[in-house]
This record gives structure tokens, sequence and C-alpha cells, in this order.
């Protein structure tokens, strides 16, 4: 069944096509959603790499949330196509959250979604949606409670 499961995956990116300088909301899960991110200091260093991660990755992000078990990302690609980025930036903050807590293993679950975003989509509604996102889900009553995430326009 996990074949299947996999193959489902690689169909979905059938056809997939990522435009440069295309802007898109992406979210990726922790390997069988594990909360790694309750913990303050994960979820920390998580929010530095994105904070830092997007001339490494040829990316803009633009606004950014880190939730116990997922990562929600507003970005504009500039010089390679979102699997690739987004591949990059899993691998890279997989590699240095493990080696911090001093394991080995997979991190994130495989693949992500996203949606490119259209011109007429307001962008700083989709920032706040992104950002009131621990608010929704009842882990503050306040994103000024929240420290895991940035936008540019805030």
């Amino acid at each position: 069944m996990a074949k299947e499961n996999r193959t489902g995956r690689a169909d979905l990116r059938k056809g997939r096509y990522s435009q440069i300088n295309g802007i898109y909301f992406v979210t990726t899960i922790t390997d069988r959603r594990k909360a790694w991110f309750q913990d303050f200091d994960l979820a920390g260093m998580m929010s530095r790499y994105l904070h830092g991660c997007g001339k490494r990755l040829g990316i803009d992000v633009l606004c950014w949330v880190v939730m116990p078990d997922h990562v929600h990302l507003l970005v504009d690609i500039r010089k390679q196509p979102l699997t690739k980025s987004i591949g990059r930036l899993k691998t890279n903050s997989a590699r240095a959250i493990n080696q911090a807590i001093g394991r080995r293993g997979r991190f994130w679950s495989d693949g992500f979604h996203d949606h490119g975003l259209r011109s007429e989509e307001p962008l700083l509604d989709i920032s706040r949606y992104i950002v009131a996102n621990p608010v929704r889900a009842g882990i503050v009553r306040s994103v000024r409670q929240y420290p895991f995430w940035n936008a540019v326009w805030f």
C-alpha cells in the first residue's frame, strides 16, 4: 500500500509547473506529524533558518509561521523551480535540526502542498492568514503572543 501512496504523490507532481517570479503559499509537515516544534528551542532554530534561508535557496521568503508539526510559507521563487527550492529548504533544515538534537532519520514528510497565487489574490491578506494560524489553532489568543513567525509587511 505504501508503494501505491508513493505513486500517487508522483502522479500529483506530474504536470506541476512553477513559474520563476511566481508567488506560492507552501505547507510542509513533519514526518508522521510529530510535533517537533512544540519544543521552544527547535521552533526557534527553524525560525532562524527560515529568516535567513532565502538568499541561499534563490527565493524570497515573504512570510512564514512555524507550527508544532508543520510550517507555512509564502515564497517568491527567483532562480529555480519551487520543488527544488523547497526540497533544499527541507533537506538543509532537517540536517541542521537532526544534528542539533543528536538524531538521524527523516524529519519532514515527503512532498509539500503548494498553491500558486493569482495576481488578483491580495498578498497582505494571505500573509495575515498565515501568521494567524497559531490563533486559529488555539495555541495563543493573539499573534503577538507567538514568537515563531515573520512577514516582510509587519
